[in-house]
């Protein structure tokens, strides 16, 4: 397999190809696009990958048209060839338009070794000459498709449950994508599990002995968001203490998980890309630069498509994000995993408070295959907890869950602050079913659902501190 760089620059041609002969790879070089068809006519089956710059001539101008017209007619005559573009900082416009074209990737110049290496390890293990799935027929893709077993007996998903085909397939693409250094962008509804998937991810990758951090970036302030993501020396600003590592140091050589994506506002996602390109960043009040080595994968549930359309979020991070793209279908669209998923969230909260006896009965599994769960997955958890909390039996039936739900809207339906959260004394629990510890978590998880993500109504309706509440959901590892 041969690489193809084509640029009119001879130093950089000379440059490209030393160090790719470095990293093990055969090379060759084009200096015009007229000279770079001919050898991918000639030497159509040996070209694996090309390398291109985006302007060619010293009276070309630097708009980047020679370079999209090469692009073309290269897909037009290799259509599956991974295609890697060169650019400068100022031409990411014809970069993205390079992207929306078919291009693999695109770097900025000046570049270095390690990203070009990167990039070309990537592109060339999604390739589809490299894909372990057949594409050849439906009857063949089908048959050869991995079976939810032969992918648990290869790679760790047990965090992911379910067998529904769509799950299937997602993870036979995440056991493919998972060892190479390819960014990925998880989609849907909130609730579908993609904070698990990214885990799976990274427990998948070559990266997975280092750190996997999470970070909700849709809630950190605009003024926040260096120091957040980068870090802060003492004295950088007031309250500037102490020294702060950010995301991406904690998270060297790891990943990083940004949750909320499309949450965040354009100047912050300006910051990001910077990064993401360079793959170089300085904590605030520093002039030091660190290296980002860290693999991204992010997620949202929102339409991202229409947020480029509305200029509500940039492209050119688009394509940065979703080298690869995961789709997680809503739990009413697979609904046969409902039960799956019910008696694996009874079995935990049945280790969690002392009830290892409890059991579902068969028309509590039919009744919950029946509900929509809007909500998804993280719905469903909650109302497998809420019942085991509040039941007496043993054997939960459609009843439990029935009058789990209905106290659940009816403390929707309350006025808001702490009254909102006061249980009547018949839905305590009875005497010796829970310590004080289960049910402050409990209660907690309560204040949670009834406000999603605000913490200080959240410490308000419980009566204590967002400091307090802070202590308690480490202590009780709950994510808000």
């Amino acid at each position: 397999m041969t690489i193809l760089i084509i640029d009119d620059d001879e130093a950089v041609c000379a440059s490209l190809r030393l160090a790719l002969k470095q990293a093990g790879y055969s090379s060759a070089a084009a200096y015009n696009p007229r000279e770079a068809l001919q050898i991918l006519k000639q030497e159509n089956e040996h070209i694996g990958l090309v390398i291109q710059d985006m302007n060619f001539g010293k009276n070309s101008d630097t708009s980047g048209t020679d370079g999209i017209t090469l692009l073309q007619e290269i897909k037009a005559l290799k259509p599956n060839l991974p295609v890697i573009l060169m650019t400068a900082w100022a031409s990411l416009d014809i970069a993205v338009r390079g992207m929306r074209l078919g291009a693999a990737d695109f770097l900025t110049k000046p570049w270095t070794n390690e990203q070009i290496l990167l990039s070309v390890e990537t592109a060339l293990q999604l390739a589809p000459e490299h894909s372990t799935v057949q594409h050849s027929s439906p009857n063949t893709a089908q048959n050869n498709a991995p079976s939810r077993t032969e992918l648990d007996a290869q790679h760790d998903f047990s965090n992911i449950i379910g067998n529904d085909p769509a799950i299937v397939k997602m993870l036979a693409l995440i056991a493919r994508i998972a060892p190479t250094q390819a960014s990925v962008l998880i989609t849907g509804e909130s609730g579908t599990g993609k904070e698990c998937v990214a885990d799976a991810i990274h427990r998948n990758s070559t990266r997975r002995a280092a750190p996997f951090v999470k970070v909700n970036v849709g809630s950190i302030t605009p003024s926040l968001f260096e120091s957040e993501m980068f870090g802060h020396v003492k004295g950088a600003f007031t309250d500037a203490k102490f020294d702060r590592e950010g995301r991406f140091e904690a998270a060297h050589t790891g990943t990083l998980f940004l949750d909320e994506i499309g949450d965040m506002p354009l100047d912050a996602q300006v910051k990001l890309l910077r990064v993401l390109q360079d793959r170089t960043f300085q904590a605030v009040g520093s002039s030091k630069t660190k290296t980002a080595d860290v693999r991204v994968v992010s997620a949202t549930n929102r339409n991202l498509a229409t947020m480029i359309q509305h200029s509500s979020f940039r492209e050119d991070l688009f394509y940065r994000l979703n080298l690869i793209t995961l789709h997680l279908p809503p739990l009413r669209e697979r609904k046969g995993d409902i039960p799956v998923l019910a008696e694996y969230f009874l079995r935990a909260n049945a280790q969690l408070y002392n009830r290892p006896e409890m059991s579902l009965s068969r028309n509590a599994r039919e009744w919950l295959q029946g509900q929509h769960f809007a909500g998804n997955i993280r719905e469903l958890k909650h109302l497998i907890e809420r019942t085991v909390l509040m039941a007496d039996a043993n054997t939960l039936a459609a009843d439990d869950f029935r009058a789990a739900l209905n106290l659940q809207e009816g403390e929707k339906n309350n006025a808001q602050g702490a009254e909102t959260l006061t249980s009547n004394q018949e839905s305590l629990p009875r005497v010796g079913s829970m310590s004080l510890d289960e049910i402050e978590r409990a209660m907690i998880l309560k204040a949670i659902e009834a406000y999603p993500r605000n913490i200080t109504q959240i410490a308000e309706a419980l009566g204590i501190s967002r400091n307090a509440l802070y202590r308690r959901l480490e202590k009780y590892n709950i994510q808000v």
